[in-house]
C-alpha cells in the first residue's frame, strides 16, 4: 500500500528536491545556481536577488560568506526567515505572530 504524504511533507520534499536538482544534485550551489533556482522556484521573492546588492543581503541573511557556495542549511535559514515574514504578514490582523527561531 502507497504512502499518503500530507501537504506539509510534500513540501518539506519539494524544497529538498528542488535544491538538489538546482545545485546539480550537489551538496552546495554557486550563487548563479541559486539565482536561477530563486527565479523559477521563488518568483515572488526573485526581485531581491537580481541585483548584486540584493544578492548580497540574500546571502548575508544566510550566513553565506563571500566566495562560499551555498548549503542546503544556508538555504534553511533563507526559507525560515521567508516563512515567518509571510506568517506575520498574513496573520497581523488576528494579532498574532511567529517567534520561531531558527538555531
Amino acid at each position: 500500500m502507497a504512502t499518503k504524504y500530507s501537504d506539509l511533507e510534500l513540501a518539506i520534499n519539494s524544497l529538498v528536491t528542488e535544491f538538489h536538482k538546482a545545485a546539480d544534485d550537489g551538496p552546495t550551489m554557486n550563487t548563479t545556481q541559486f539565482q536561477t533556482m530563486i527565479t523559477k522556484q521563488l518568483p515572488g521573492f526573485a526581485k531581491h536577488v537580481e541585483s548584486e546588492e540584493g544578492l548580497g543581503q540574500i546571502l548575508d541573511q544566510m550566513g553565506v560568506e563571500g566566495g562560499q557556495s551555498i548549503s542546503f542549511d544556508n538555504f534553511w535559514t533563507l526559507i525560515n526567515k521567508q516563512a515567518i515574514q509571510l506568517f506575520n504578514s498574513t496573520h497581523k490582523e488576528k494579532g498574532a505572530s511567529c517567534g520561531c527561531l531558527l538555531q
